[in-house]
C-alpha cells in the first residue's frame, strides 16, 4: 500500500483531536473529487512498518491526547489496501483499545466483500459511498454529497 499524506495532529477529518492517514487507489474516481491525486495506486509513498508504528505510538502519545484514527484517501478498502489496512486496524484495537476508528470510502456497505468486511467489522463508523458532484452540500458533516452515509458501527 502506498500513502499520500500523513497528520499526526488533525481536527478535519472526524471528532477531537486524530490522526489522519490518506491512502493512495481509488476505483471510483468521483467527478469533483477533491483528492485525484489519491486516484492511482502507485501514486505516494510505501507505507511502511515504521510508518505503521509511528502512527502506533502518536496514537499513545499522551502529550498530544488523540480520539482516535481517520482512514481516507483514495479509498483504505480499494482491494489492493485492504490487506495493509486491516493489520493497520487490528494493531490500532490491539494496541490502542481506547481509540476510536474512522473509515471514508467510495464503496456502500452493501457492496463490500468479506475481506473488506474484516475491516468494517472493528472500526467505529464508515462513511459510504461515492461522491456525486450534484449531491454535493457543504453543510454535511464528514461527507461531501448527501448521498453517502454515516453508519456509526460501534
Amino acid at each position: 500500500m502506498n500513502y499520500h499524506q500523513y497528520y499526526p495532529i488533525d481536527v478535519v477529518n472526524g471528532p477531537g483531536t486524530r490522526c489522519t492517514l490518506f491512502v493512495a487507489g481509488c476505483v471510483h474516481q468521483c467527478p469533483g473529487c477533491y483528492n485525484k491525486s489519491t486516484w492511482r495506486l502507485n501514486s505516494g509513498l510505501p507505507f511502511t512498518p515504521q510508518m505503521e508504528d509511528r502512527i502506533i505510538a502518536d496514537l499513545n502519545d499522551s502529550r498530544v491526547p488523540r480520539q482516535g484514527l481517520s482512514l481516507s484517501g483514495g479509498d483504505p478498502l480499494h482491494p489492493a489496501n485492504v490487506a495493509a489496512v486491516l493489520q493497520l486496524v487490528k494493531r490500532v484495537r490491539a494496541e490502542c483499545p481506547n481509540k476510536d476508528i474512522w473509515l471514508w470510502t467510495g464503496y456502500r456497505l452493501d457492496e463490500l466483500d468479506s475481506e473488506q468486511r474484516q475491516i468494517v467489522d472493528r472500526i467505529n463508523v464508515l462513511i459510504d459511498g461515492k461522491f456525486v458532484q450534484a449531491l454535493k452540500d457543504p453543510a454535511l458533516i464528514w461527507r461531501g454529497s448527501s448521498n453517502q452515509v454515516v453508519h456509526k458501527l460501534r
